[in-house]
């Protein structure tokens, strides 16, 4: 597969049972060949994302000293990290981006005034109806209970703004404005405007680029999901590259982080092992695997 499927998410939440198996098989189909897929009518409206992306964009707007006011905690991971403050792959230089994360444990800024109240607007809908309802039609592509992904996530929703300001100087050798990386966690919601850059890594190894298509939502799969399933799903690598012709602009976007509980274990599922296809990870705390990623990452 070397382009992202797009799926109708209604046909799933609304259509019929028939409806219902052909969303399954489509997810699984795409999450087994490429880790991503965009979902049409997932839940989120326009108009509410519209003013998500508003209060990120005055928040970046803000002074470097006000935003760091509420810097990121790293009990927490949650609050503002500064440019060039992380790298997402190890081995090149700092991301040319900056961040902020909420969570159950989220620190407010002060400014703008409406930005708490958007913002938990959005990271509520997110968490209590969109991903529970996507790891619902994963948990049937996978053989298992409905149900069977709902009390392992609830702790752990991260939803993290993004900026990536206007290239000003020539990066680094190998510098990118995300470094090559896979996600976590079970799934990843993300949402992006038009200026591009994401990029996917085919399991052909061939970068392809991934484009803002209006009213849908990018989903991949996340190391937590791929270690569940032995490999059967995903968790592909991607990055953010620095497209020349829109270097001198700022680009946005908003991911939504679906970890499991940090007591959770992620251990291989029953109906993803076999005598012939023995587990390939050894089962770890949700909260130990986090720890290891982060520390390289920070």
């Amino acid at each position: 597969m070397t382009q992202i499927p797009i799926i109708d998410f209604a046909l799933f939440t609304q259509g019929t049972a028939a409806d219902k198996r052909q969303v399954v098989e489509q997810i699984y189909d795409a999450c087994h060949k490429i880790g991503f897929m965009y979902l049409r009518n997932s839940g989120i409206s326009k108009p509410l994302l519209d003013r998500l992306f508003t209060q990120s964009q005055q928040f970046f707007d803000l002074p470097v000293a006000l935003k760091e006011r509420v810097a990121r905690s790293p009990q927490t991971n949650c609050g503002y990290v500064g440019f060039q403050k992380e790298r997402l792959d190890a081995a090149k230089p700092w991301d040319l981006k900056e961040a902020f994360n909420v969570g159950i444990h989220a620190a407010w800024p002060a400014q703008p005034e409406a930005f708490e109240a958007i913002v938990s607007e959005f990271y509520q809908r997110c968490t209590t109806e969109v991903a529970p309802n996507i790891l619902r039609a994963f948990a049937i592509a996978l053989r298992l209970p409905e149900t069977f992904f709902d009390n392992k996530h609830g702790q752990n929703y991260v939803l993290r703004m993004l900026h990536y300001p206007p290239i000003r100087q020539t990066p680094e050798p190998g510098q990118l404005r995300a470094g090559e990386h896979t996600d976590y966690g079970s799934i990843t919601l993300l949402f992006q405007d038009e200026i591009g850059g994401l990029e996917v890594r085919t399991r052909q190894g061939e970068w392809i680029a991934v484009p803002h298509l209006s009213d849908v939502l990018l989903v991949n799969v996340g190391d937590a999901m791929q270690r569940w399933t032995n490999d059967i799903l995903c968790s592909t690598p991607h990055r953010v590259v620095v497209p020349d012709r829109t270097a001198q602009r700022s680009r946005y976007s908003v991911a939504l982080f679906c970890d499991p509980n940090p007591e959770v274990e992620i251990a291989c599922l029953d109906s993803c092992q076999s005598a012939d296809r023995p587990s390939r990870y050894p089962p770890i705390l949700t909260q130990y695997y986090l720890e290891s990623r982060f520390a390289e990452t920070y």
